[in-house]
């Protein structure tokens, strides 16, 4: 007699549940755009999701709490001239995003508490560096204002998005690339190509540490670190049936694991939760989602189930650990848009009796602040990123948990560029503060813009330590020269504003006198002169009509003429009908 043993997992129960329709978000005009991409973005504060627009690229952001009909005239994010293909939301602060599009710029916004009231154009600052469409935008883990951009001119860039400098150019893929990701702290990165060979890179240097053939098959591949060390890809072989591996770093050429699933055609999305070690599977046009535990036993792999839903998915986004709801034993939420406008919220919950906190559900995860700057790491130093505790922690109904950090601004700088024709002024840096909200672009001739989150080793503004106000350095006087200047503005207008109203006293006084004049019988019968009525030359006429009030042009011209018609004041007249003594 043979015994089944049953794999021991607290997981394995796992099940997703839709909320329901006025739980959701409806009417949005999700992207039809045929790039590979989930479409969607999602933090504790925000939902981003891309969607279609007139006349460039747009997506938009929407608070957890604006749930139902969206409006069609909704405010969006609409500063590209092409269409949005990626986004991602920065790690260490909740209101700053990144996007890229087919117009070759990647752009960081930063969006204020509450969402958008009116529809954002002016991003912090512009990246400009590819040459053809950018496609792929990833933020580094630990590292504060450390951005991976990926194009399709095959090339690799890391910003300093605190200098608006770029870090690193790598240009090692002889093709379009389709994913990267950083490891756990950042030290090595991950990528697929299109020549199907999957390869990791040191970030800081662009050289090729271990490449290998990923998946036979000619349609896109996908690749993630684990938190671990171990890489998981997805792809398809040479029969077009999708399938998913798991690999080593010092053996990419021996998969662990390599699995067929199915035969459908879309481009599988894995999106891991590193505290559970859980892989979601996500297909574009798929109507289930997939999730897997990996564990070090064998299969290594191991299926739990799938949430099946009657309708193919558009899009489809994660919230991170620190939006999740302990006291529901949520371990994942997802963002899962249809071809009808539909955002539906699913959520993946392990049935517990108990209300209290499940300490083996949720260690401690990552958290909103960043471990080292962007200087830190590209000098060589890593760091794991910062952890939190999610026990008792204040959890918001569709607004996630209350960020334990202070809310910051980003901070825009411009620093010296030779392209700069105007001599810096006398004095020191010119600062104007920064609101909450604001946001500033880079400057017209390019110059390089620093971004500063108002923590260590973000950039070059300042912030005052008891309130965290951050200030905009631009260049070229000091604050109190440009306080001067605005008042010496001030004064201007005002005596400006002095000189219309005299003008206009002496208009309606200049007025006055032609009409009193007209009263008197003079009036402009030609254009050419005055004339006098027809009673002077001793014959009955029938009385000419009463005339409209001149206006301000008209008056001007009759003062000119009636100027001419009298004289120079010596008793020479010139386009007049009237006598000397008659005037």
């Amino acid at each position: 007699m043979s015994f089944r043993v049953v794999r021991s997992s607290k997981f394995r129960h796992v099940f997703g549940q839709a909320l329901k329709r006025e739980q959701c978000y409806d009417n949005i005009r999700v992207s039809k755009s045929s790039w590979d991409s989930t479409f969607c973005a999602v933090n504790p504060k925000f939902l981003a999701i891309i969607v279609e627009s007139a006349g460039g690229g747009a997506f938009i952001v929407l608070p957890h709490n604006k749930v139902g009909r969206i409006a069609a005239d909704h405010a969006l994010v609409g500063g590209h001239k092409g269409p949005v293909l990626d986004i991602a939301w920065c790690p260490h602060n909740d209101n700053v995003i990144a996007s890229g599009s087919e117009d070759c710029v990647v752009k960081v916004w930063q969006i204020p508490d509450g969402g958008l009231s009116r529809t954002l154009t002016e991003p912090v600052v512009d990246l400009v560096y590819h040459q053809r469409r950018v496609g792929l935008v990833l933020w580094h883990p630990s590292a504060l204002n450390v951005l991976l951009t990926a194009g399709s001119d095959n090339l690799i860039v890391v910003w300093n998005v605190g200098t608006g400098e770029v870090l690193v150019r790598i240009d090692c893929h002889p093709d379009t690339i389709y994913s990267a990701c950083w490891n756990w702290d950042g030290s090595q990165l991950v990528t697929t190509c299109k020549d199907k060979k999957i390869r990791i890179l040191n970030p800081r240097n662009g050289e090729v540490l271990n490449e290998a053939l990923a998946h036979e098959g000619s349609k896109a591949t996908r690749a993630i670190f684990l938190r671990h060390g171990l890489i998981f890809t997805t792809g398809f072989n040479r029969s077009s049936e999708r399938q998913y591996s798991l690999r080593a770093p010092d053996a990419l050429g021996d998969p662990i694991v390599m699995v067929d699933l199915d035969t459908s055609n879309g481009v599988m999305f894995p999106l891991y939760d590193p505290d559970t070690n859980l892989i979601y599977l996500c297909g574009k046009g798929d109507s289930v989602i997939r999730y897997f535990e990996v564990t070090p036993e064998h299969p290594y792999v191991h299926y739990i189930s799938q949430f099946q839903t009657p309708d193919s998915q558009r899009a489809i986004g994660m919230m991170p650990k620190r939006g999740c709801d302990v006291s529901t034993c949520e371990v994942a939420r997802f963002y899962r848009l249809n071809n009808g406008g539909l955002c539906q919220v699913i959520s993946m919950t392990v049935p517990r009796k108990s209300e209290l906190f499940q300490e083996d559900l949720y260690p401690d995860t990552l958290a909103d602040e960043a471990s080292i700057s962007a200087e830190d790491w590209i000098s060589g130093a890593d760091a794991d990123p910062q952890l939190i505790s999610l026990k008792d922690r204040v959890f918001l109904v569709q607004g996630g948990y209350v960020s334990q950090a202070q809310s910051t601004t980003l901070t825009v700088t411009k620093k010296s560029n030779v392209l700069d024709k105007m001599a810096p002024k006398s004095g020191g840096p010119k600062t104007l503060s920064a609101s909450t909200g604001g946001s500033a672009g880079a400057s017209a001739n390019g110059s390089p813009v620093t971004v500063n989150n108002g923590t260590s080793g973000g950039g070059g503004g300042s912030t005052s330590p008891a309130n965290g106000t951050q200030q905009i350095t631009i260049g070229g006087v000091s604050e109190q020269q440009f306080g001067e200047l605005r008042t010496k503005f001030e004064e201007e207008f005002r005596k400006l504003k002095a000189i219309i109203v005299k003008h206009e006293n002496r208009i309606r006084s200049l007025e006055a006198t032609v009409k009193a004049m007209t009263d008197r019988g003079l009036t402009e019968v030609d254009g050419a002169g005055l004339a006098a009525p027809a009673a002077t030359t001793g014959t009955s006429s029938s009385p000419a009509p009463a005339s409209l009030p001149p206006t301000s042009d008209e008056t001007t011209a009759q003062q000119q003429q009636q100027v001419a018609a009298a004289g120079d004041g010596g008793g020479n007249y010139r386009n007049s009908t009237l006598e000397p003594d008659e005037v």
